[in-house]
Formats: C-alpha cells, sequence, structure tokens
C-alpha cells in the first residue's frame, strides 16, 4: 500500500508542478481520499490552495481485485449520504470544497429524496458546494431535473467524441451558472492508443501528439467546459493527457470526426462490457 501511495503521490506532484489545481476523488475509488489528503498535507497546502471534489454514493467492494463482483456497492439512501460524507470530511476536513452524488439518475430517485436534499442543503451552508455526477443513455434528462430542482452548484457528465448526447444540457447548466466537469473524455481507453478508434490514432500522428491528448483537446474546445478530468494512473499518462492543452481543436478536425459519435444506447451498452479496473 506504501508503494502504490507513493505512486499516487508522484502523479500528484506532475499535476500540480504542472499547473493542475483540480482534483476529483470518491468515497469509492479505493484509497484515493487517503492519498489525495496525504499528499495535501505533504505538499503543507492550505484549505483552498487547489480545489478538492469527492463523491458519495458507491462503496468501495474490490478489495484491490480487478475480478472482483462486483468491485463497487450502489446506494445513494440517506442514510449512505451520511455515513460517506462523514467519511469523506474526517479525511479531507476544510480542503474539500465540492461534494457530489455519484451518478445520479431519474430512476435512482435522489434528486427528489428530501432527506438527502436537506442533507446536502446543510453541507451548503457550511460552505461546501454541491453537485452531481450523471451517467447513463439519460444523463441530459437527469441534468435538466437537476436544474429545474435547483441547488446544485456543480454537474459531472461523460462527454467525448464518442458520446455527446449530453451536450445540450451541460450548456444549460452552464449557462444556469454551474461549474461543468466532463468525465471520460478518453471512452474509458477507447480513445488513447490502445483503443478502437484508428482515425483519432492517424489525425494525432499528423500533429505529433498523443489520441488522448487530441480526445481531450476536443472537449476543452466546447465553450461550456470548465474542467476535463484526466483520470491518468502514472506521470506518464498524465504527461501525455497534458499534451491536449498545447492543441488546437480546429474546424477541420471538427469535420473529420462529425460522424464519430454513437448513439447513446449502442455507447452505454458497449463502455458496460468494458473490463473494470
Amino acid at each position: 500500500m506504501e508503494a502504490l501511495e507513493r505512486r499516487a503521490h508522484e502523479v500528484l506532484d506532475v499535476a500540480y508542478e504542472s499547473g493542475v489545481r483540480y482534483f476529483d476523488a470518491a468515497r469509492s475509488y479505493g484509497r484515493a481520499e487517503d492519498f489525495l489528503a496525504t499528499w495535501l498535507d505533504a505538499r503543507g497546502l492550505a484549505p483552498g490552495a487547489v480545489f478538492v471534489a469527492s463523491k458519495w454514493g458507491y462503496t468501495y467492494t474490490a478489495g484491490w481485485q480487478v475480478d472482483a463482483d462486483p468491485p463497487e456497492v450502489k446506494d445513494l439512501s440517506a442514510a449512505a449520504f451520511r455515513r460517506q460524507s462523514r467519511e469523506t470530511r474526517a479525511r479531507l476536513g476544510d480542503h474539500l470544497l465540492l461534494y457530489q452524488i455519484h451518478s445520479a439518475t431519474l430512476q435512482s430517485g435522489v434528486l427528489e429524496d428530501a432527506e438527502v436534499r436537506g442533507g446536502l442543503d446543510e453541507l451548503r451552508g457550511q460552505g461546501v458546494a454541491v453537485g452531481l455526477t450523471v451517467t447513463g443513455t439519460g444523463q441530459g434528462e437527469t441534468i435538466d431535473r437537476a436544474l429545474a430542482l435547483g441547488g446544485f452548484d456543480a454537474v459531472q457528465a461523460t462527454w467525448n467524441l464518442l458520446e455527446r448526447s449530453a451536450g445540450p444540457a451541460l450548456r444549460r447548466a452552464h449557462d444556469a451558472g454551474l461549474r461543468v466537469v466532463v468525465k471520460e473524455a478518453v471512452a474509458n481507453g477507447r480513445l488513447t492508443a490502445r483503443g478502437d478508434q484508428p482515425r483519432l490514432v492517424e489525425a494525432a500522428a499528423r500533429l505529433g501528439a498523443p489520441p488522448d491528448a487530441l480526445a481531450i483537446a476536443a472537449v476543452l474546445a466546447q465553450p461550456w467546459s470548465d474542467v476535463v478530468l484526466s483520470g491518468a494512473t502514472s506521470v506518464q499518462q498524465l504527461r501525455d493527457n497534458l499534451q491536449a492543452r498545447r492543441l488546437e481543436w480546429t474546424p477541420e478536425l471538427d469535420a473529420t470526426f462529425a460522424d464519430a459519435a454513437l448513439a447513446p444506447e449502442e455507447y452505454w451498452e458497449r463502455r458496460s462490457s468494458l473490463q473494470w479496473t
């Protein structure tokens, strides 16, 4: 575990030294909150020096086994919120600036749960922004329902060259003043050198950049995109991802990949079949 923590700190160090100031964790990301907390302490960073976000709603059950079934258990109940928010605050303390519902859906009912909303409002009154992350084919509908209900400061959603269905709703969220955070910009590895998109690999090669950097550049180019998460697990992956900042997403590139988007149902079905890591 010490070796894993050192590796996490190495990635965080390079991110910080490269100008990254937004760090995203979750209760279900193994020891992510713990490693982030020890890194903040080792760096001597005061609360607010970086933007720290985390999430509640899943409990990690994999025990560091990649073939665990299930790797995590979803629970968006008020009891889970109370337990996990206490756990998160115990680890991150005043560093926590944004706390999000993890993978909210309309079907879960969490947006309408008065007890959960009361807990989020209380947290918001303490100076912690609250948000939601969304998933699946109904991302746009969930975002629009959250906007109608109000009380949220941020939304995190999947948007990439293959899955663009949440774009209009994310624009509406941005226009309403919410911070828009984009996850899965490289489509869980499909938009990388080891993925299944040769057209992206070829276009990136012409630009002298890694394919993942070009995929992230496409997200950075969206006018409603405030933060794009990397998800890098190694220093090299991070350095590759960060090359997106030097790339210009041109109208020519936009035209080249105009037909790359899949139907949401097709995208999420394929995503569900990918190996969990």
